[in-house]
């Protein structure tokens, strides 16, 4: 029908095109936060407190600085002095060598001070400077003693160089000065720095413990090597080097514990060479000349003599 006019096809909106969604990112600290099991309000709480302590932590540096808190400490130092809380007693364990006049002048110089001032840090510094003490231990006896306990050091050997004499311990540290024949049992180490050598010298005469009990003194020749003094009066020259040292001492052991040669008439063995051993025998005394007395000669007038007066006193006169 040519008539009737078709209406046209309403027009479709057409759909303004969406903004894109935003992908919002987060920071590793704040994936941190997250993962902490924490509210929001604890974490503002902690940084809080975290701000706080840095703020202390600068006034506190300030104040050092300055020499405020030296002042405190003095003022707390006094009121903690006149609470009872100062050194009125010094207690010293553990001596028997040292001498004690140097520790109680070295301690006593804290007494009287207040609790607080005493630094036990310098104390004990000061006691480990004496070369008997080995170690020491201080601490405060609250409220009014300082206790002071000392670890000595024990005597290994005494070490002779240039005539003078020296007890030292185990690791060559000189303890005190002596004189000639003060050192009982102890062996003797001869020679200049004998006594940096006594730990490799004991280590030395460990790989022969059968012979180290009859070792009576050692001798450090040429800072380069020792010779053996036994108590029975032999010398054993050893090899320069640790290990052939250890070697030939070893093979010297072998030898004693075979032919016995410690005690007899051998007072030298040489085991520098490696390939052979010398040895030397004491040399033989000589006969003593005894003179024969002179006969005395007995003068008979006297005997005589003698016997007419005792018989006279006894009456027997004819």
């Amino acid at each position: 029908m040519a008539g009737v006019a078709r209406k046209a096809p309403a027009k479709r909106k057409a759909k303004s095109p969406s903004p894109r969604q935003k992908v919002l990112q987060s920071s590793w600290v704040d994936m941190l936060i997250r993962a902490l099991p924490l509210s929001e309000q604890d974490v503002q709480r902690i940084i809080t407190w975290i701000i706080l302590a840095a703020f202390t932590l600068l006034a506190f540096v300030a104040a050092q600085y300055a020499g405020l808190t030296a002042a405190a400490y003095q003022q707390y130092a006094a009121l903690a002095a006149k609470a009872g809380f100062e050194v009125q007693r010094v207690e010293v364990t553990g001596m028997e060598r040292v001498d004690q006049l140097k520790v109680y002048q070295l301690v006593l110089a804290e007494k009287d001070r207040a609790m607080p001032l005493v630094d036990i840090d310098k104390v004990r510094a000061d006691l480990l400077q004496y070369g008997w003490i080995k170690d020491a231990r201080v601490s405060r006896q609250l409220p009014n003693t300082l206790a002071v306990e000392i670890i000595e050091r024990k005597p290994a050997a005494i070490w002779q160089r240039n005539g003078k004499y020296s007890l030292i311990d185990a690791n060559g540290i000189v303890l005190a000065n002596v004189r000639a024949g003060e050192g009982g049992d102890l062996p003797t180490l001869n020679g200049i720095e004998a006594n940096t050598h006594i730990v490799a010298l004991n280590a030395l005469l460990d790989n022969a413990s059968a012979l180290k009990s009859q070792v009576s003194g050692a001798t450090w020749i040429g800072n380069r090597r020792w010779d053996l003094q036994f108590q029975t009066g032999e010398t054993l020259a050893l090899p320069e080097g640790e290990a052939e040292a250890a070697k030939a001492l070893l093979n010297f052991a072998r030898l004693d514990g075979v032919h016995r040669l410690l005690g007899r008439d051998l007072i030298h063995f040489d085991l520098r060479d490696p390939n052979r051993a010398y040895f030397r025998k004491a040399p033989k005394a000589e006969p003593t000349k005894v003179q024969q007395a002179e006969p005395v000669k007995v003068d008979n007038k006297d005997d005589n003599k003698n016997n007419e007066i005792t018989k006279k006193n006894n009456g027997l006169t004819a």
